[in-house]
């Protein structure tokens, strides 16, 4: 799917990245920018602000208005919402700070890149072609794992 995502929602817009969909987010654009740019690019608002919303809703925009008070809260109310899957696919992945695709990268194109001890101890590397930002599947996968299962539980419950 593809969302544009209002300035409160910098984390969520992460989420939403690494689990392959493509968000649109700046804390610069005005209200009426992110209504402009919704309609224009044909994405979902994503927004906290329950006045935006409705403004959003009023002119035909589509829009979601976000409740949840954490992330994992909010990938459920989005992921029943639009039958989201609740997985993250690295060969669906975009880049979480900059939005684009990430690609594979062997890890024996990655030297000085990447401390030599994470190249020895993990094998997996993607690389985003945009900003060159380099991600693998570390230490802190466990608690994105951890967040994603919290999300798929709030989805069935609530």
């Amino acid at each position: 799917m593809r969302f544009l995502a209002d300035g409160m929602l910098g984390k969520l817009t992460r989420w939403l990245r690494i689990l392959g969909h493509d968000v649109t987010y700046s804390v610069r654009l005005s209200d009426n920018e992110l209504l402009e740019t919704a309609k224009k690019e044909n994405r979902t608002l994503l927004t906290k602000d329950l006045e935006l919303y409705q403004r959003a809703i009023a002119r035909g925009i589509d829009a979601f208005y976000l409740q949840g008070s954490n992330e994992a809260e909010r990938l459920a109310e989005l992921a029943k919402r639009y039958n989201l899957p609740l997985t993250a696919d690295m060969e669906k992945s975009h880049c979480p700070k900059c939005n684009t695709k990430l690609n594979p990268m062997p890890k024996e194109h990655l030297s000085g890149e990447v401390e030599k001890n994470t190249l020895r101890h993990y094998s997996d590397f993607w690389k985003c072609p945009n900003c060159g930002q380099v991600y693998w599947q570390g230490s802190h996968w466990k608690q994105i794992s951890n967040t994603l299962n919290q999300a798929q539980q709030k989805k069935h419950i609530g």
